[in-house]
């Protein structure tokens, strides 16, 4: 847990920690790392029931709960302001659209809440490195991507059938994703509270 003596810390910080004048440029690498692992993860998609799933809410969480809020949420921006610039970064483009245009479409509501998903999640774990926080952190941030989704979807093609096309079909693909990404986050949550335990 975050104290006076140890303020937050993140994955991140344990495997690279930040010095000085290279703050920026861990941040700037950090960042474009990211959106490559957001990239990859939106183009690969693994069978699932009842309909295939991507990894990107996964990364997302994983995204947070390693980097913390700031430096994950401007992740998520910067591969929203790629995919914003043409690049091909989101599932199904160049083949469904690229650009602003694919972000005005069914889709643009889960991108605006994978920055809120990466934020919720990393604040909550970068100040308690538990079990508890972790699952929170993976409740909520997936509660976040998802609500501004439905919410975007609704007023495209209407309540009922956004629940229908935009939740349902995902529940179980989610369950499966929050579950590992609890596991990892744990895992890291582990080694964080040791290195805390080792500082003099």
């Amino acid at each position: 847990m975050a104290t006076a003596q140890h303020p937050p810390i993140t994955f991140a910080d344990l495997l690279w920690p930040a010095r000085g004048a290279s703050r920026p440029l861990r941040a700037l690498l950090l960042a474009l790392l990211g959106s490559a692992l957001l990239t990859i993860s939106a183009k690969v998609e693994v069978p699932f029931y009842p309909v295939p799933m991507t990894m990107q809410t996964l990364v997302v969480l994983l995204l947070g709960m390693a980097f913390g809020a700031r430096l994950a949420a401007a992740t998520v921006l910067l591969y929203l302001a790629e995919g914003a610039a043409g690049l091909p970064v989101f599932a199904g483009t160049p083949e469904k659209g690229i650009g602003i245009a694919y972000m005005m479409g069914p889709t643009g509501g889960y991108l605006m809440g994978f920055v809120l998903a990466a934020a919720i999640a990393g604040w909550l774990t970068a100040r308690r490195q538990d079990w508890c926080a972790v699952v929170l952190a993976v409740v909520a941030g997936t509660v976040a991507a998802f609500v501004p989704g439905v919410l975007w979807l609704a007023y495209l093609i209407g309540f009922e059938q956004s629940i229908a096309h935009g939740l349902l079909p995902f529940v179980w693909s989610e369950l499966f994703k929050g579950a590992t990404a609890v596991a990892a986050g744990v895992a890291g949550a582990a080694l964080i509270q040791k290195r805390l335990r080792d500082r003099p």
